[in-house]
């Protein structure tokens, strides 16, 4: 019997092995898409307890806590932070299998010293020695650190000042970047209520007056002009899928019209204005040499009595199977065909799509990037074991796995940087045991330079940091 998550966790051949502890774990860690707070970081957030750290605002922890019958007073409710800290020990306890142990007991080994396991019975114990390292300087910036992170991109709205990421630049004392990545989500959210309020917002941070389709994009430009005067190279799309519904100048004008007169958009006049937004932005992506991602298939707040109480992002979210492979091809083309098409990253909740995005990719890399078109590494509910190996596989069969720019932590917490650790231990579990089998020689000049690009050279290099 293997010892409980040792330094070989994950690990099962000699190969594997020596491909992470001798490549992989000595990479620095480059998390290009997550959801920190820039100002935690400038004001170097302390933290009381370790409920702060982990539960303020996981929903991955609050879905499984509602799982394990939970009362939702000790998730999101009015609970102590001691109550709520037991109730998800006590939940961690039935997690076997689920990615939440394996990532909470690295964060308590990396960032604690802890090599026991966290239950009801531990939770004491485990509680008073994080809290103890949490009150003697382990802060956000000692986080951030202590995982050799050397640059973060957050998620950032078009009409965000950015003030905290320029007090963060101009800071000699804090040696990580931490940059801007553009999320226009409010601006092509055209559907809901308080739009024309965004729109007042973003007219005055851009000084331009948004008056028609024309004048949106416009003033869009503006601020996408300011982000990349602030180091931004990244754009980020949440969507329900890749659309393509093109519709003349001429109608997308009158949809933008109808809506600031308080119109009802129709759900096809809706498509038909995400896409003219959608391939507008996606030639000044082009322009500006930015990384486009798109994540889709996610069907979102399902449970409305929890939106109610505790609104989005709450863990009551799911998989959705509505991603139309024509359109995504007919979106990049439309892009591509007038060559405007900029570097991409697609992310799928569904992984039946693996195969999907794996062939739609090589209808359009080019001599631009290696790797221009990418597959996003296995997000949110199948970024586990099993689901990083086949989307890992898949990329394998249908593309070239050694160009993959690998993990991000997709995260608010300052301690989910393991996630990367535990990604690169899976992909060398992978790519050693292909080796092992003999599907690929012991070229370990080679494979020390793959191993190091998907931990974190690939990334550098596709993104054109300065690091």
């Amino acid at each position: 019997m293997k010892q409980f998550m040792d330094k070989d966790f994950l690990l099962t051949t000699e190969t594997s092995k020596k491909l992470y502890h001798e490549y992989a774990s000595v990479m620095p860690v480059l998390d290009y898409h997550c959801h920190i707070n820039p100002q935690e970081i400038y004001e170097d957030r302390a933290f009381e307890n370790i409920t702060q750290v982990w539960l303020g605002a996981d929903h991955y922890k609050w879905r499984q806590m509602r799982s394990n019958g939970v009362e939702e007073k000790y998730i999101t409710g009015d609970a102590s932070d001691r109550e709520k800290f037991q109730k998800w020990a006590e939940t961690l306890e039935m997690a076997i299998g689920n990615p939440l142990y394996h990532w909470s007991h690295l964060e308590l080994q990396r960032f604690f010293g802890y090599e026991g396991w966290l239950n009801g019975d531990t939770a004491e114990e485990v509680w008073n020695l994080c809290n103890e390292k949490l009150q003697n300087g382990m802060t956000a910036r000692k986080m951030i650190e202590m995982s050799n992170v050397t640059l973060v991109c957050t998620t950032d709205d078009p009409a965000d000042s950015l003030e905290w990421h320029q007090k963060i630049a101009a800071d000699d004392s804090f040696k990580v970047q931490v940059l801007p990545a553009w999320r226009p989500e409010k601006a092509m959210n055209i559907t809901k209520p308080d739009y024309t309020d965004y729109l007042d917002k973003l007219s005055r941070m851009s000084k331009v007056e948004i008056v028609d389709f024309k004048s949106l994009i416009e003033a869009l430009k503006n601020r996408m002009e300011f982000f990349h005067e602030n180091g931004c190279t990244i754009s980020d799309h949440s969507l329900d899928y890749v659309m393509y519904a093109p519709a003349s100048e001429e109608q997308v004008e009158e949809i933008f019209r109808k809506r600031l007169a308080g119109g009802e958009i129709t759900p096809v006049e809706k498509k038909q204005f995400e896409t003219a937004f959608m391939i507008a932005l996606g030639r000044e992506y082009h322009k500006k040499n930015w990384v486009m991602q798109l994540h889709f298939a996610v069907k979102r707040d399902n449970n409305k009595s929890i939106f109610a109480s505790c609104g989005p992002d709450a863990g009551i979210d799911c998989i959705s199977n509505f991603t139309p492979a024509d359109q995504m091809a007919d979106f990049l083309n439309a892009l591509a065909k007038t060559n405007q098409l900029p570097k991409t990253i697609l992310y799928s909740l569904n992984p039946a799509d693996n195969a999907t995005i794996g062939t739609i990719m090589g209808c359009f890399q080019g001599s631009e990037a290696i790797g221009k078109i990418q597959q996003g590494s296995a997000w949110w509910f199948n970024d586990h074991k099993e689901g990083m190996i086949e989307q890992m596989k898949s990329l394998a069969s249908l593309g070239l796995l050694g160009n993959f720019i690998g993990m991000l932590t997709d995260s608010r917490s300052f301690l989910s940087y393991t996630r990367h650790e535990y990604f690169r231990r899976i992909a060398c579990e992978l790519i050693g045991g292909w080796v092992e089998n003999g599907e690929y020689p012991a070229d370990f000049k080679a494979l020390e330079k793959m191993i190091k690009g998907i931990s974190y050279n690939n990334a550098v290099r596709y993104f054109k940091f300065d690091l």
